[in-house]
């Protein structure tokens, strides 16, 4: 949507905002789901995924989020990981991936 103000164009972007809870075993298996919704909800806005009841986490998964996080990025949108569980956070860490994190965790 473009909107006109004192003779300027903006872009108006949208950031509406979706939820996407992570299930308790991200790996192979459950990843195609998860890739689907993350699609779905970064095509509407902003995106807060919950990783509170994560208890195994697979490199691709997480490669996957950084992906996603990118894209929100480019398209202006906002994107968070709240809450990440003890599991999730071991991942990171034990992966070396905490500056691809550090910016999109919350709580």
């Amino acid at each position: 949507m473009t909107e006109k103000l004192w003779g300027l164009s903006f872009v108006m972007v949208k950031q509406a905002g979706k939820s996407v809870a992570l299930p308790a075993i991200v790996d192979l298996d459950s990843l195609e789901g998860v890739r689907d919704v993350l699609v779905d909800a970064l095509d509407e806005g902003a995106v807060t995924i919950s990783a509170n009841a994560v208890e195994r986490v697979s490199t691709n998964a997480l490669f996957m989020l950084i992906s996603a996080a990118e894209t929100a990025r480019r398209n202006r949108f906002d994107f968070a990981i709240e809450q990440p569980s003890p599991a999730f956070a071991a991942a990171i860490e034990r992966l070396g991936l905490d500056a691809q994190f550090s910016g999109m965790m919350r709580g």
